[in-house]
């Protein structure tokens, strides 16, 4: 990071908070601590804002729950939380990040010896768990933003009600901004007429409330239903401009698109106001943004300028904007949700729920009196599920059911989840999971492949591919294309929006082989010390992400460690050049390897350009990042599949021979074809 970005993010920072001694919480400090000593499981319920996820941790160390060398973990489902919070807590204690404090996300570890408060995604305690399953390092480990529902935060509350049984002194606290405490609550007791420690139902858990001082919010509802939304939001947005006092404008839709619809449509109206009006400024916020995006947010307006922030529902409970006096709520959120025949997840746009609508109403009300616009009426609003399905009913399980296993859990049908998936979920998961070859007929993880991929941080069909590479020779490849799979399509960007200058520089890497082998292209020439020479101004002028080049750097580095730790060694007899090694290309050899991994995500391209996938008549087509976007192929495997406006896309594609399939997946289509 350069001087300037940090001093960025420390702005950013700076703006995003208040001072400790101003939080609602604050008076709060001695019922906490009293609580956390006296109850194994403490349920915290508190706004977006009241300092609950800065303040505990620091409460906790500095009351001595460190003292004899343990850690405190916090949890968050969000990565771009965990090192925000972590920065500011760090400035707090006024100690340098990554001593004290901490924080460890996904293939990036801030964190050393000195580390007492670690803030880290819930996803990678998980993982830690893997080698510590009691979570002996912890003294209290605390689940923020549990209200979310995330899956990782669900089955980490699940593990963490076994490791209770086993760990009597450690202490859990379940932080919520809404009041679905008595779900949690009712978790985590023991059966009626069970004692766990000799702590009986009533003695084992507690929950503490934080009032949020938040002020009166008036609510607003439409009298009839509208047919857009967003036109409907843009025109109360200037309606308030035009005829409510000071306070900025806080504006939910749905995704991206939205918000630049939203924010286009007001540009347009905008001209309309005269010179002498008070400026309107519409800005974006969502989780793609870079700190320098994000921080405008946050800033003080100009004078005689009100802002209009534009948002997803990251603004929902995430974080907290000050000086935000309307919310208009466009009732809509975009969840995932996983088709389980089609193995397709799919972005659906859904009403929010109860829990949600009441949390934006909120954002209106931290520093003064406010409202909020409901754009649907008071009947839609009655009609709202209470809480916001979780993301376990909706998901891709494979992954957690491997990790659920490697953890010595062999039958997830019996687990103790906070709420039950559907079946087909876990039946579709167990199936992909036999087909790789990481459980057995009777459901069992294998040794060492199903363990071996499970402690990948990569998912089940990448991870099965990268352990075939040694068999084919092609390990060295195989490890750079994982680590740039992790970048999820974000390696090239079109700078200032040109987006025929990328399509050229796209083509300049571009092999017939496929995305995967033009993936590895652009490392190779990144890394090359005649090339790329890992430089900023070399990914500029090839339109790629300079700091997404240097996380598949990072990412590539601790996979080979991985691997190196399974004894796996990186394979130094191939180069990069297309050489033939015992009659058949590098390249081939690493679409054969792609083969083993992704036999069961294969699609024949018909003659109008879609392509179908084996055994199934839905019409999928090459995404437009893709390379076969343009170009003729016979067969391909897919990394990805997702919909997007009613039309289904696979990305990063790799052309394949319909003999592999049969060839490396004998079973699978075997079975497929009957």
């Amino acid at each position: 990071m350069s001087e300037e970005e940090e001093e960025l993010g420390t702005e950013l920072i700076a703006e995003l908070y208040k001072p400790p001694a101003l939080l609602p919480i604050a008076p709060l400090k001695d019922p906490l601590l009293y609580a956390i000593e006296t109850f194994p499981v403490t349920i915290i319920v508190g706004e977006t804002g009241s300092g609950k996820t800065t303040q505990i941790p620091q409460f906790l160390y500095k009351g001595g729950w460190t003292n004899d060398g343990s850690q405190i973990a916090v949890t968050q489902p969000r990565r771009i939380a965990a090192t925000s919070v972590s920065a500011r807590v760090a400035e707090e204690l006024g100690c340098q990040l990554g001593q004290e404090v901490g924080y460890s996300i996904q293939f990036e570890d801030v964190t050393s010896e000195k580390t007492k408060i670690k803030f880290l995604t819930d996803g990678l305690l998980l993982r830690e768990m893997l080698v510590d399953p009691l979570l002996k390092r912890y003294s209290v480990v605390m689940v923020d933003e549990a209200h979310e529902r995330s899956l990782s935060s669900d089955i980490l509350l699940s593990l963490l009600k076994k490791v209770l049984r086993a760990r009597p002194d450690l202490r859990v606290v379940v932080s919520s901004a809404t009041l679905d405490a008595e779900k949690f609550l009712d978790f985590f007791a023991p059966d009626d007429g069970q004692t766990v420690h000799s702590k009986t139902k009533v003695d084992y858990e507690t929950i503490v409330s934080i009032e949020g001082r938040t002020h009166p919010v008036d609510i607003f509802y439409l009298s009839s239903p509208t047919n857009n939304y967003v036109e409907k939001a843009v025109d109360t947005a200037l309606l308030i401009h035009n005829s409510e006092p000071d306070g900025d404008i806080l504006l939910f839709v749905t995704g991206r698109e939205e918000i630049d619809d939203a924010i286009d449509m007001v540009a347009d109206r905008i001209a309309d106001l005269g010179p002498s009006a008070k400026k309107l400024q519409p800005l974006p916020l969502y989780a793609g943004l870079s700190t320098e995006q994000q921080m405008y947010v946050f800033q003080k307006a100009d004078q005689n300028t009100r802002k209009l922030i534009v948002s997803t529902n990251i603004a929902e409970a995430s974080i907290t904007i000050d000086g935000i006096t309307y919310v208009i709520d466009t009732g809509y959120v975009k969840l995932r949700a996983y088709d389980p025949v089609l193995g397709l997840e799919r972005l659906n746009i859904v009403p929010v729920s109860k829990a949600s609508a009441t949390q934006r109403a909120g954002r209106a009300g931290r520093t003064r009196p406010g409202k909020c616009f409901r754009m649907y009426t008071e009947v839609a609003y009655d009609a709202l599920d209470d809480a916001t399905f979780p993301e376990i009913q909706r998901s891709n399980l494979a992954p957690v059911i491997l990790q659920l296993m490697n953890l010595g859990i062999q039958n997830v049908v019996r687990f103790d989840f906070l709420d039950n998936p559907p079946s087909a979920l876990v039946v579709r998961a167990l199936d992909l999971l036999f087909s790789l070859g990481a459980v057995d007929a009777y459901g069992r993880l294998t040794k060492p492949l199903g363990a071996r991929m499970a402690e990948l941080p990569l998912e089940p069909m990448l991870a099965r591919a990268l352990l075939n590479a040694p068999s084919f020779g092609v390990l060295s490849e195989m490890l750079t294309i994982a680590a740039m799979m992790t970048l999820q399509g974000t390696a090239f960007v079109a700078h200032d929006g040109n987006n025929k200058q990328l399509e050229r520089a796209r083509s300049r890497f571009a092999v017939k082989e496929g995305d995967h082998v033009t993936l590895y292209n652009v490392y190779q020439a990144f890394t090359n010390p005649a090339v790329g020479k890992q430089s900023p101004q070399w990914c500029r002028e090839n339109c790629l992400n300079y700091k997404a080049m240097l996380k598949a750097v990072s990412v590539r580095k601790q996979l080979r460690n991985s691997l190196d730790r399974m004894g796996i060694q990186e394979n130094t007899l191939t180069s990069s050049d297309a050489i033939r090694v015992g009659g058949m290309e590098v390249t081939e050899r690493v679409q054969r390897c792609l083969t083993t991994g992704f036999f069961a995500q294969a699609a024949r391209m018909k003659s109008d350009g879609s392509f179908v996938a084996v055994g199934g008549d839905t019409v999928l087509w090459a995404h437009p990042s893709s390379l076969f976007f343009h170009r003729k192929v016979d067969w391909v495997v897919y990394h990805e599949i997702q919909e997007s406006k009613g039309k289904v896309y696979i990305r990063d594609l790799t052309s394949v021979e319909m003999e592999w399939l049969t060839e490396y997946a004998p079973e699978y289509y075997k079975v497929k074809q009957r």
